[in-house]
């Protein structure tokens, strides 16, 4: 049995080979062209298995992947890191201004997908033999209704888009972590309890959201602001990198054990240093340093869980049977998107423009990625599970390959992308 060293690191060279072969012959963006060839990989060592009974290779592969766990290697590492280096990016002024559109997409957008799919997924599997009872439809659409930060971030580099419209799809998806999170919780205890079908105490949802969300966001101003006297006291930019480091790290930590959400602390951190502390704590080479470290981060991070949620289809074993289910709630995603973008932008909408063709590309971009493969895998074995996986699993993948790549042609359609002269 491999090291964790020795597993990282080939895990390290699949990636890079992956990398190498998409940027050489496949020009997909290079995440969805690193996990199709994981998912392609995956199916392979399936079949192979399939035809070849006596082929060991893939028992091993498994074995090794089923030492990962994907759910805690996400949520607790990588999107710390991931949601700090897109959180340096926005620009604080733009989302102030927007800060209506945000907020109301990040907490009641998030509420109206997750209602609206629970009920209609359940509806749907009410005509299936394999039905899913109401509790754990709406933990399912509480898991798939964020947006996530790291697929979003990754698609708005290639669509071209009014700044505006940018901001409320990257400000989404940053900041709709901490009202999931809760939302996934407080569902999922009462789904594990059994008293999900009979009610859900929306007293405790409050609280939680309160300490979660509200927590996080003053842990995150308290340590950014720390973090930003001690860059600009020095200027050095490798002991600035450091301090950076700490700064995530250290915060999400915290949070973490604190009982605050980790993913907003962090963001609200990297805000506050990509704003003042870009202005006031760093000259010209530091800033250029630190955001192509960041960027680098950023990357290789986004390489390698790619890479992960394609192999994660050796370990996730699928029944035919849930076939019908997986592709009914691809559609339903989508219904359900569109209506948690219209309605809370219809609300907001006496104190916010928008540009045309806002509601067909939010829908559009609300993609979907790791961080609802690692909540749907920190179900616990129970009948619905294999139900949940599967649904999410084929919505993720519908929503990166196909939302992802055709993301640029649906702006075309509905808006007029920004051209490089008027950036």
């Amino acid at each position: 049995m491999p090291t964790i060293y020795e597993f990282i690191a080939r895990l390290l060279v699949i990636t890079a080979l992956f990398a190498w072969v998409n940027q050489r012959y496949l020009r997909l963006p290079n995440t969805v062209g690193i996990m199709a060839m994981g998912i392609c990989a995956s199916l392979t060592l399936i079949a192979l298995e399939v035809a070849v009974p006596q082929v060991s290779l893939f028992g091993e592969i498994e074995g090794h992947l089923r030492r990962i766990d994907f759910s805690y290697a996400l949520l607790h590492g990588m999107l710390a890191f991931l949601l700090f280096a897109g959180a340096i990016q926005i620009d604080l002024s733009l989302l102030r201004e927007r800060a209506w559109t945000v907020g109301a997409m990040a907490t009641l957008g998030v509420i109206i997908s997750t209602v609206l799919v629970g009920g209609l997924i359940w509806g749907v599997g009410q005509l299936l033999p394999v039905h899913i009872p109401f509790a754990w439809a709406l933990v399912f659409g509480a898991l798939i209704s964020p947006t996530d930060p790291v697929a979003v971030l990754s698609v708005l580099k290639q669509a071209k888009v009014d700044k505006t419209l940018e901001m409320d799809m990257a400000g989404e998806s940053l900041f709709n972590d901490g009202v999931s999170v809760v939302l996934f919780t407080v569902l999922l205890s009462a789904a594990v309890s059994g008293t999900g079908d009979s009610g859900i105490d929306f007293d405790r949802i409050a609280e939680l959201f309160f300490i979660e969300a509200l927590g996080g966001a003053a842990l995150g101003l308290l340590a950014g602001y720390l973090a930003y006297l001690g860059l600009r006291s020095i200027n050095d930019y490798p002991t600035e990198i450091l301090i950076l480091l700490a700064l995530v790290t250290g915060t999400y930590s915290f949070a973490q054990l604190h009982g605050f959400s980790g993913p907003i602390a962090v963001v609200v951190a990297g805000v506050l240093i990509g704003n003042r502390g870009r202005r006031l704590a760093m000259d010209h080479d530091t800033e250029r340093y630190i955001y192509e470290f960041w960027g680098l981060v950023d990357e290789v991070l986004n390489s390698i869980l790619f890479l992960l949620i394609g192999l994660e289809v050796i370990v996730i074993q699928f029944d035919a049977s849930l076939l019908p289910l997986a592709i009914a709630a691809i559609p339903i995603v989508l219904a359900a998107r569109f209506i948690a973008v219209a309605l809370p932008m219809a609300f907001v909408g006496f104190k916010q423009r928008y540009v045309k063709g806002t509601v067909p590309i939010l829908t559009w971009g609300g993609v979907r990625g790791g961080v609802c493969v690692a909540l749907a895998l920190t179900i616990p074995h129970t009948d619905s599970r294999p139900q949940i996986l599967a649904a999410t699993y084929a919505v993720v993948l519908f929503s990166l390959v196909v939302q992802g790549l055709t993301l640029p042609a649906v702006v075309r359609r509905f808006a007029h992308p920004v051209k490089q002269d008027e950036e």
